[in-house]
């Protein structure tokens, strides 16, 4: 009965039965049986089926919102149960940026699987926000990731970007003292990996003020990495995260360019489901990652203020 209630959720909330195959791993027409004898044993139909679009009827739609909160804590439930005794076992797939995962938390990774053994990491570094109950993430590392029901978000440090270049290009260029001025300059800018568009979010200053930073536009990338490496080259100015510029800023790569004035990106934060049924490899790897980032002082480092 789980296995028929999980392909009937995955494939409302994905639209077909071969969508939600693929997030459960298993086939579309495995899929498709399960649905089926779900229908039999509840005695409506869910699915309008034709060859092009999968649609939920009434009776469908009204099922789903009554079972979908409790599969997921059924789901968190059976997790719990391979943590016996407290000790935490079993994969952790959580989700993380790319630079940030590979220059903060991986170095992570030696201790916490020595104090942890019988975990397996599934770590994903993508940019991109995800789905964190859809694509069945124990936890995602992030910012600006809409907060679904059941799902809350543990405030990590401020999510501050700011205007990096090398040291040869500042010695190339106009020198610069106000936000203004930037318009004498090449950008590089990122876009979206949501929406295609590209990052150009207000700067701000100790006193609130805020201006936008209208720099020519040099070049676009869809990667922070590739962007801060660009800066670096000498091809001009790029704004960037505090996770992704730290790294360059503290071996002297890359200087800030007016250090008054930074972005307000909001919180980085870790999201996991809010359950009384939280599986002990969710809830250690989230308390490790808590202590990691105040023992190593991330919060003050990733501040731009």
């Amino acid at each position: 009965m789980l296995g028929h209630l999980e392909c009937f959720v995955s494939s409302a909330e994905s639209g077909s039965f071969s969508a939600a195959g693929r997030k459960l791993g298993i086939s579309s027409a495995a899929v498709g049986k399960n649905v089926t004898k779900l229908e039999t044993l509840v005695g409506v139909r869910l699915f309008q089926r034709n060859t092009r679009k999968l649609t939920l009827t009434e009776e469908g739609e009204r099922f789903l919102q009554e079972v979908s909160g409790g599969l997921l804590s059924i789901q968190c439930a059976l997790k719990g149960l391979s943590s016996s005794g407290g000790v935490a076992v079993g994969t952790l797939k959580v989700s993380m940026g790319t630079a940030f995962g590979l220059h903060f938390v991986l170095p992570m990774l030696p201790e916490f699987l020595a104090r942890y053994p019988a975990i397996v990491p599934d770590w994903h570094f993508d940019n991109r926000q995800v789905d964190l109950i859809g694509e069945h993430f124990d936890v995602a590392m992030g910012g600006g990731i809409e907060l679904a029901q059941g799902m809350i978000a543990r405030e990590l440090a401020p999510a501050h970007g700011v205007l990096v270049a090398s040291v040869e290009y500042l010695q190339r260029h106009p020198r610069l003292q106000q936000p203004e001025q930037l318009v004498e300059h090449a950008g590089i800018f990122i876009r979206s990996p949501q929406t295609g568009r590209i990052r150009n979010l207000p700067l701000r200053n100790a006193d609130n003020e805020q201006r936008v930073p209208a720099m020519v536009i040099k070049m676009t990338v869809n990667e922070p990495e590739a962007a801060a490496q660009a800066a670096e080259m000498g091809l001009g100015i790029a704004l960037i995260s505090m996770p992704n510029a730290l790294p360059y800023l503290e071996s002297g790569r890359l200087v800030r360019v007016l250090p008054g004035w930074y972005v307000d990106r909001g919180s980085l934060c870790l999201y996991f489901p809010t359950t009384k049924f939280l599986p002990t490899k969710t809830r250690v790897f989230v308390d490790y990652i808590t202590e990691q980032f105040r023992q190593q002082k991330l919060a003050t480092r990733f501040d731009a203020r």
